[in-house]
């Protein structure tokens, strides 16, 4: 009986700990600043320069962040099952329609294996009518950090230095992702 409360107190303690695995939650307490922007949830040192950076597109093309300079540029991390990204979607949308060739947006798939036969369904339901593409893992850890949490989106400014990273979607964040877009595409 001694070893039972122990017990008890370990499975409560990993029921409350455990939370979905879209749900948007930034975690690290460790500041850290990339182009003087201050990330609390940054791994320390990117695996190369940022700019080296790639996806794989749908089609086997490779690009790299310094293939958009002078343009500013939305990274979106999502995946099918993930209903923070599904809410961000038309958004991220209209702030293309809005910016337009001022403003590149790519979708980069991060759910796995097991959801790559779902992306076509997913595209067609969504109507998602911008690049998709497959993020190497120096990018997905630089931009993800300490948080693994969906969606994540970076964006990065006309010479290819990143203005902010966004964990989730809701109200409070649309806003400050159109700041952020904004900011990219018009300095300042």
């Amino acid at each position: 009986m001694k070893f039972a409360l122990p017990l008890v107190i370990g499975l409560i303690l990993a029921a409350v700990s455990c939370r979905p695995a879209a749900a948007p939650v930034v975690v690290g307490d460790k500041p850290v600043s990339i182009n003087d922007v201050p990330l609390k949830d940054s791994q320390g040192r990117a695996m190369k320069p940022i700019h080296e950076m790639s996806w794989t597109g749908m089609d086997g093309t490779i690009q790299k962040l310094k293939d958009y300079r002078g343009k500013a540029i939305v990274l979106d991390f999502w995946a099918t099952y993930c209903p923070p990204c599904i809410e961000e979607i038309p958004h991220l949308k209209a702030l293309k329609a809005r910016y337009g060739d001022d403003l590149v947006l790519v979708g980069l798939h991060v759910g796995g294996e097991e959801d790559k036969p779902k992306i076509p369904e997913f595209v067609e339901r969504l109507k998602i009518d911008y690049p998709l593409a497959y993020p190497e893992d120096a990018l997905t850890s630089f931009i993800f950090g300490n948080d693994s949490a969906i969606p994540q989106t970076a964006i990065f400014d006309r010479d290819g230095k990143l203005v902010k990273k966004i964990t989730g979607f809701s109200e409070p964040i649309r806003k400050e992702l159109d700041q952020a877009v904004e900011k990219a595409v018009n300095g300042g």
